[in-house]
């Protein structure tokens, strides 16, 4: 194998991990209500997704060390299989429930693995001061071109699927099967074992819970870590306002949950998009803006006052409440991913290299924790008080967010 190839491969399996996940983006609220659960329901089980998500990642990192890289993707794999097929053919909250902790599950595998299967991999072939910055960037884009080309795929099948076939939001959960199922072949026959290190089971067990206390301790010890991992809860609070809610709202306005998928595919890509362009302007946000603390600002707020008009704009219907849901959507993923690279920076300036992994770990767990905590309170609130309301609560929650960087005593590690 050559580094060439070994980009490659990472690159393909960056983008079929990501494509049965961005295949049910669109559809899966939808989907879960028009087979009779309530939305509040709807948050139980993606707060059940979220904490067998949060309970397992640091467990399956370690497990990767033990079995090997490649078995741990492989299991991750089939079990995607078996949870977007009883995704597909799920009618209770039971069986939804059932999904998502298989998705969990499939999840919580496959964070980290490839990844570090094209580290150990490159590496060997080229040393340790191999570059890896084009891998690991081509790996991520292909994995947000997978998103956006999912969630397309995902809208636009439903309303040209034949009800007398199969239930036509039912489709995209039956093609992420198979797309994940291609993954898996894609893996076994694709992705030697590469060589690395490996600790027993037995070490693994012992160092978990050392490592979870370790980073937590870590990332609540500073002023500078403590702020960005509350920072992180609320982006996951502001995520899950968006992912949980919207669905619904397009669905009303274009006047049938099938039509509401391809309404809600087309926002959630034009989102993509400008997650994109947020990710782009942000090194001249900062400089206009006189540094990160300060655009971070600036992203936080761009992102508060988004959910602030989609919360304005619940009332109206037709064509203005597609725009305005679909502009909404554009600025507040522009900023968030603005903000996100401003506290990544902030986040390495924080550390030391030896501390890098875990608090990179303990800030995804934070935003998982984030919408563990606010998928059921939203979805109950909304049911109430109405997705305006839910919407506003969570705009106040995140422009008080942006708080969190005023004076925050950012420092360069050593």
């Amino acid at each position: 194998m050559t580094p060439l190839s070994a980009r490659r491969r990472y690159a393909l399996v960056s983008f079929l991990t990501w494509l049965p996940p961005g295949l049910m983006m669109g559809p899966l609220v939808l989907l879960m209500t028009e087979r009779g659960l309530s939305l509040p329901e709807v948050g139980v089980t993606v707060t059940v997704f979220s904490v067998v998500t949060v309970a397992l990642e640091l467990p399956t990192g370690g497990l990767s060390d033990v079995i090997g890289r490649r078995m741990v993707l492989a299991a991750s794999a089939a079990v995607s299989v078996v949870a977007m097929a009883t995704l597909a053919f799920a009618t209770t909250l039971w069986t939804f429930a059932a999904a998502a902790v298989l998705k969990g599950v499939a999840r919580a595998l496959s964070s980290g693995p490839a990844e570090a299967w094209y580290v150990d991999t490159l590496h060997a072939l080229d040393g340790r001061d191999a570059d890896l910055r084009p891998g690991l960037a081509r790996g991520s884009a292909l994995g947000s071109v997978a998103l956006c080309v999912g969630i397309l795929a995902g809208g636009f099948v439903p309303p040209a699927v034949p009800p007398s076939l199969i239930f036509p939001l039912a489709a995209p959960a039956l093609l992420a099967s198979l797309a994940a199922a291609v993954l898996l072949v894609v893996v076994v026959l694709a992705l030697p074992e590469p060589p690395h290190a490996r600790r027993s089971l037995a070490a693994v067990l012992r160092e978990v819970p050392l490592t979870v206390g370790a980073g937590v301790r870590l990332a609540t010890g500073g002023p500078v870590l403590r702020r960005l991992m509350l920072y992180a809860v609320a982006n996951g609070v502001a995520l899950t306002a968006v992912e949980l809610l919207t669905p619904g709202r397009l669905a009303a306005l274009a006047g049938t949950a099938e039509l509401g998928t391809t309404a809600y595919a087309l926002v959630a890509a034009a989102g993509f998009l400008g997650s994109s362009a947020g990710y782009a302007l942000a090194p001249r946000l900062a400089r206009a803006a006189g540094g990160n603390t300060r655009g971070a600002i600036l992203g936080v707020a761009a992102a508060a006052l988004s959910l602030g008009v989609l919360a304005a704009t619940a009332g109206l219907s037709g064509a203005p409440g597609m725009v305005s849901a679909g502009a909404a959507y554009v600025l507040m993923f522009a900023g968030i991913s603005a903000t996100g690279l401003f506290t990544t920076t902030m986040t390495h300036e924080a550390v030391t290299a030896a501390e890098r992994t875990t608090v990179t770990s303990i800030s995804s767990l934070s935003l998982q924790a984030g919408g563990a905590l606010s998928n059921l309170a939203l979805g109950l609130l909304a049911a109430a008080a109405g997705v305006s309301a839910a919407w506003g609560l969570v705009a106040v929650l995140v422009l008080a967010a942006s708080l969190l960087f005023v004076r925050i005593p950012v420092r360069v590690a050593a």
